[in-house]
């Protein structure tokens, strides 16, 4: 049976590792990835809006791996609409990219639950494998913020270098065209940089876990035999 001290830390990896698998959860339910602000380029031309007169046609856009929201402003007025990724969406978009991004965060929720069960059978009982042991918790650990990671990269390619934001505006527009102003990542996707670094502080508490703890040995009283004893 591992020490208390151990059992401590293992039990902190294991929490760390279950806090990550739902915070995965949040950030895929949550469509609140990446918002931003997107100008009416079409009602601009028409009018041939100035400086001042932009703010009538800047609208509101807001979206997560699953659904969204964006708010046209073309000077009539505001209107809202909703709108799904699957199945139509994914079409307009880069769908291998996309999909690879859900499958990784899918293999993440399988690799940080896998980490917990090597936190918790460490913490109930010294492993026989050495694979088993504190390495197989880091090992997983790395594979699970590694996926992540990726997970991450591969949202922010999508945004940076295939324009998604504005193909996701202009999605089945056929009057107005939209222009992205503004873009910023929002809860969902620094929740995802929490969860990796919720597996990279794991490899610190594995690492603490194994510090060996001075032993406090017990001062034994040596008996002293005198004469008189032996006669008795």
């Amino acid at each position: 049976m591992p020490g208390w001290f151990k059992k401590a830390w293992y039990g902190l990896a294991s929490l760390l590792s279950f806090s990550s698998f739902i915070l995965i959860i949040v950030a895929l339910a949550l469509p609140h990835w990446l918002s931003g602000k997107i100008l009416c380029q079409t009602g601009v031309d028409l009018v041939n809006a100035t400086d001042p007169e932009l703010v009538k046609f800047i609208g509101d856009i807001y979206y997560g791996l699953f659904r969204g929201c964006k708010v046209r402003q073309c000077g009539l007025g505001g209107r809202q609409s909703q709108f799904t990724i699957f199945p139509h969406l994914v079409k307009e978009l880069n769908a291998g990219l996309h999909v690879t991004l859900l499958l990784l965060l899918f293999l993440a929720l399988a690799l940080a639950l896998v980490s917990m069960g090597f936190a918790i059978l460490n913490m109930i009982q010294v492993p026989y494998r050495a694979v088993n042991g504190p390495g197989g918790i880091c090992l997983w650990n790395v594979l699970a913020g590694g996926v992540v990671a990726l997970a991450i990269a591969s949202f922010m390619t999508s945004v940076k270098f295939h324009d998604l934001t504005e193909r996701i505006a202009n999605f089945r527009e056929k009057l107005f065209r939209f222009v992205v102003v503004e873009e910023q990542y929002e809860e969902s996707f620094w929740i995802c940089v929490a969860s990796a670094s919720a597996h990279a502080t794991n490899l610190v508490v594995v690492a603490i876990s194994q510090i060996p703890l001075p032993e406090v040995q017990a001062k034994i009283e040596e008996a002293t035999v005198t004469a008189e004893d032996i006669l008795y």
